[in-house]
């Protein structure tokens, strides 16, 4: 059975959605870097998932060619993930797409270095000749932060997240997004196959004591 961090880290990938608490560990992920409006056709945010994806599955299938990573399990790719901000903005301005600065990241089991990452990138552009430059190895440390999972369209989010604000703050925390500490979404469906109202997307935001 292959190891996959949705079932095996619940607390980070199925939350409830009602709002909680959680304190995240430091991670690393295949990251692109880019800004715009995702929803644009052909635009940088759906060449940056085809990259994401192509470096993903080098790895992930590297147990069939002659590249041995050490430590190699069998694993389910993680899920899509995004780091997203806007200059100006304590959060995210949903009526302000185009203002979006985001990075795009799927989780790398922790097996893999910098040095088996680098060879995926460079055996992903090998095979399908394309620029895979723009692709790097992030680590985030989110630390503490406040949670949900949201049910339904990504613009109905805003009702979500004003519920995440208002439990954080009986909790006795304040918000703390910073250009280092970003809203952050977990996309548990496929946008392409699945219909809006059963979109299903952890939201998290980093929160302090006050």
């Amino acid at each position: 059975m292959a190891f996959d961090f949705k079932k095996e880290y619940k607390e980070f990938y199925l939350p409830k959605n009602t709002p909680s608490i959680v304190t995240v560990p430091p991670m690393n992920y295949i990251a692109v870097r880019g800004q715009g409006n995702p929803n644009e056709e052909g635009g940088d945010y759906r060449q940056a998932i085809g990259l994401l994806y192509g470096v993903a599955f080098t790895i992930k299938m590297s147990k069939l060619g002659d590249h041995r990573i050490e430590g190699y399990f069998d694993y389910v790719v993680p899920p899509l993930e995004g780091f997203w901000r806007q200059e100006g903005v304590e959060g995210i301005d949903y009526a302000r797409k185009e203002d979006f600065q985001w990075i795009s990241v799927i989780r790398l089991p922790d097996f893999v270095t910098k040095a088996d990452f680098d060879w995926a990138v460079a055996e992903a552009a090998r095979k399908k000749k394309s620029d895979f430059s723009s692709v790097e190895f992030l680590t985030v440390d989110e630390g503490l932060c406040v949670q949900c999972l949201h049910l339904g369209p990504y613009d109905d989010e805003p009702a979500t997240v004003e519920r995440m604000h208002r439990f954080m703050a009986e909790q006795g925390f304040v918000l703390d997004i910073s250009e280092r500490r970003q809203h952050h979404e977990i996309y548990l469906s496929d946008a392409r196959k699945t219909a809006p109202e059963k979109l299903k997307t952890v939201i998290r935001h980093p929160i302090r004591r006050v």
